[in-house]
């Protein structure tokens, strides 16, 4: 079997390394990156921060701080008139999924011509774009790592998945430091985040012997630190490794996939403004026991990889523990249900045939153990709602 192999081509882990990015920066011939950030990290610094470090360095940073939550493509505008009006020759995505993501798209529309929505999986892009730096400051989404990102079309709604290895940062920057502020609500979501990411990469249907090393890596790691790093964030050797295992996870399924989880996650973020982590949280469990069945041992090695279980316990035992335990974090780390988020059952309910069409059409479904139908995943929307979770 021949499989590729694509991540960063250089990737500086560890606390304290924030401090190399000029270095990266000046290896790639930049003189004048655009720091493509969001309010928040703008608001307490983290930014100014960043532009002083290059501006100190001899470069000629400037920064776009309109990311939102979820990004859009009304928001890339903004962007993408600050990319040409600063002539950039860099975008370095500094944050959380949100900003990575903006940074990667609009690598591409500075380039490009044409809407986002005509590069939406399955197409897959390898044109040029513009390099992207990734410098993450959660510590769970994996953007760093990966040949994606999600932006939702303004005029339709969907949550559009678009692919390609034009979309891969060429560097990446993982410093755990920045994550030490990070509140429980967003360390779990993150943690959880990363967990699915693993474990899809594992089970999906592209799996390979290199993602299937990374992902269960990740696994073991996130297994030993979640709880952790929830329960006291000022531990930095839970930091530490949970940032370091984000990093894993977005390797792994970048070279394998992600499967029905994320599929019918990104519907639940487009509808609902249901952050992606948590979203990936609620449907967590539910899709797990329902892809039981089919395979088996790997879901098994997932629960042994996380400490659950040992090689004594069968792989359909093993199995189920591993859904116990996705439960157990569910209740352990404070996941709301959808209803506990504010979501009332009128709209869930009227919204579910949508989200299902939707959650088929990005193609992630596609790849799971048990391939669901349109009827599999409303019904498991709805088992989610009413309480599914936990």
């Amino acid at each position: 079997m021949v499989f590729q192999v694509a991540v960063p081509s250089d990737l500086r882990i560890g606390g304290g390394s924030l401090a190399q990015l000029p270095d990266v920066l000046r290896r790639l011939g930049s003189a004048r990156p655009l720091i493509v950030t969001d309010g928040f990290l703008t608001g307490n610094g983290t930014a100014d921060r960043v532009a002083a470090l290059l501006r100190d360095a001899g470069l000629h940073p400037a920064v776009f701080s309109g990311v939102v939550p979820d990004p859009t493509t009304i928001s890339l505008r903004g962007g993408l008139e600050a990319a040409k009006e600063h002539q950039a020759d860099v975008l370095v995505g500094l944050g959380g999924g949100s900003p990575i993501d903006t940074a990667k798209a609009l690598a591409v529309l500075a380039v490009r011509n044409g809407e986002l929505r005509d590069l939406k999986a399955p197409f897959s892009y390898d044109g040029p774009a513009l390099p992207v730096v990734a410098v993450p400051t959660t510590a769970g989404t994996g953007s760093e790592a990966t040949r994606f990102t999600v932006i939702t079309d303004s005029d339709t709604g969907e949550k559009m998945l678009c692919a390609g290895p034009s979309y891969l940062p060429v560097a990446g920057i993982v410093d755990f430091e920045l994550t030490m502020s990070m509140p429980p609500r967003l360390t779990a979501d993150t943690g959880i985040d990363a967990l699915t990411h693993a474990v899809e990469a594992y089970v999906s249907r592209h799996r390979n012997a290199f993602s299937d090393s990374v992902a269960l890596r990740a696994m073991t790691i996130i297994g030993r630190n979640l709880r952790e790093a929830y329960r006291d964030g000022g531990d930095r050797d839970a930091r530490a490794a949970m940032m370091e295992a984000a990093t894993l996870a977005g390797i792994a399924f970048s070279n394998s996939s992600v499967a029905l989880v994320h599929g019918m996650s990104r519907p639940l973020g487009a509808h609902f403004h249901v952050s992606h982590g948590m979203s990936n949280a609620m449907l967590f469990a539910a899709v797990t026991e329902f892809s039981l069945g089919v395979a088996d041992d790997r879901y098994a090695d997932c629960a042994r990889a996380l400490g659950l279980v040992d090689d004594s316990i069968a792989d359909a035992d093993a199995a189920i523990a591993l859904v116990d335990e996705l439960r157990a974090l569910a209740t352990g780390l404070a996941v709301p249900t959808p209803e506990e988020f504010g979501v009332s059952s009128a709209d869930w309910v009227a919204l579910v045939p949508t989200m299902a069409e939707q959650a088929l059409a990005s193609g992630s479904p596609g790849n799971n153990p048990r391939v669901p139908t349109a009827s599999d995943i409303e019904r498991l929307y709805h088992r989610v709602f009413d309480g599914g979770i936990r």
